[in-house]
């Protein structure tokens, strides 16, 4: 298993400790880890702080040349918001651990030339299934159901 993505899945599971979203992300550039984090819209009472944008905001400013080179890794299907930052940053490839329990926008993200990677990692799909078991009210606010 590839070492970056148990870092983002790793970030998942602190967000469910945290009693939030279960969804972890990383940021990587040139081999090296330069933004963590998970889900918190719960814990930050925020809108928009999705696994992969809170992965972006803790990885702070960085230049256009950057972003172009990195991969992101999420434990799971990128929304609509966050493929657009995808896209907006221009992140050439993303790596997703699973896509069973919620299906984003993936083809979206391949039609716009990103490459896109499923591992369909059990314990990610496991820990999900778990949470929206647990906490389906606010898993349908999550997804803006």
């Amino acid at each position: 298993m590839d070492p970056f993505y148990l870092e983002a899945f790793s970030e998942a599971q602190k967000g469910y400790q945290e009693g939030g979203i279960p969804i972890g992300s990383v940021l990587v550039y040139r081999g090296k880890v330069i933004g963590r984090g998970h889900n918190r819209r719960v814990q930050q009472g925020s809108s928009v702080l999705h696994g992969e944008m809170d992965a972006l905001e803790n990885a702070g400013r960085l230049p256009a040349s950057v972003y172009r080179e990195c991969v992101l890794y999420t434990t799971l299907s990128p929304c609509p918001m966050c493929t657009g930052a995808i896209l907006l940053y221009k992140i050439p490839k993303v790596v997703i651990g699973e896509n069973i329990t919620f299906l984003g926008s993936e083809d979206y993200l391949k039609e716009q030339g990103v490459e896109v990677e499923v591992l369909q990692h059990g314990p990610s799909i496991a820990l999900m299934e778990t949470f929206i078991k647990e906490k389906p009210f606010l898993w349908n606010e999550d997804i803006g159901v």
